[in-house]
């Protein structure tokens, strides 16, 4: 007698969780995020918005140039929300390649006495590294921003610890060169600025927990004002532009005859010497 057993081929019940993530979707659905300040950002991120208690790595050409305008308006947010506690409004720099403008900061919502720098001597990477695993272990600090272009992966990856471990903010910024290496940063961006008047700063999402993000996302992270007297200054000169084309547009101009040469002139008046008189 003979039994024929037949797999079971239907979907086991984890997969019908929706804690469990699958590859093709954006995952985050469970995550605690704090929302970045930009609307087409959050869309693509998973959470719709920064991890709390993860490591987000930012990439970029030069240090300083496109950062702060990126998480300035989450900051703020996390910072405002906390301003009647005394724990969880501390903001950590550590290793910044400048010292912050704190006007400009400042028109950002952000609360500098709330803000604590922690500068090391160039080069001096185990220091910075200290730190920034320091401060994320501080009870009264939001979030840390780490400046770390020579920090390793297993480095990363003890910040990555840490920052889970104690759910904190947690921001890295890289060279371009770090593309290639290894991260255990489950987020990692690659900024490049850009001349446009939809916007300032695009976004590539290269590695989230999900698909592959197919175009990098813009966002204009200059002040409200600016952004306003750009566009009255860019008006205006589209205005100017349109009043002087008229003016710009060539206009026929008469050319005058060319001279004949002497020798033109003698061979005429023997052409009309040479013709017959009519009666």
């Amino acid at each position: 007698m003979f039994s024929t057993t037949f797999a079971d081929t239907s979907l086991p019940d984890s997969l019908a969780n929706a804690h469990v993530w699958r590859a093709g979707e954006l995952g985050g659905d469970s995550l605690q995020t704090v929302a970045t300040g930009y609307t087409s950002l959050d869309h693509v991120l998973p959470g719709h918005g920064w991890p709390q208690g993860a490591m987000t790595e930012v990439l970029q050409p030069q240090a300083g140039l496109h950062e702060w305008g990126l998480v300035a308006p989450a900051l703020a947010a996390v910072q405002g929300a906390s301003s009647g506690t005394i724990t969880g409004q501390m903001l950590v720099l550590v290793g910044p390649p400048h010292l912050p403008f704190g006007p400009a900061l400042g028109a950002q919502q952000l609360d500098l006495p709330r803000m604590l720098c922690v500068r090391g001597a160039a080069g001096n990477a185990p220091s910075l590294l200290w730190a920034t695993s320091e401060a994320l272990q501080c009870a009264d600090v939001a979030a840390v921003l780490a400046w770390l272009p020579d920090a390793r992966s297993a480095h990363l990856r003890r910040l990555q610890i840490a920052a889970h471990a104690h759910n904190k903010l947690l921001f890295v910024f890289r060279p371009l060169r770090a593309q290639q290496e290894s991260s255990p940063a489950p987020l990692r961006l690659l900024l490049e600025g850009t001349v446009s008047d939809a916007g300032n700063l695009l976004v590539n999402v290269f590695k989230r927990r999900g698909p592959p993000l197919a175009a990098p996302v813009l966002l204009d992270t200059r002040p409200g004002r600016l952004s306003a007297l750009l566009a009255a200054s860019g008006e205006r000169a589209r205005r100017r532009r349109e009043e002087l084309a008229p003016l710009a547009r060539p206009s026929r101009v008469l050319q005058p005859e060319t001279p004949t040469s002497p020798s033109g002139h003698v061979h005429a008046l023997l052409d009309r010497i040479a013709q017959p008189a009519h009666p």
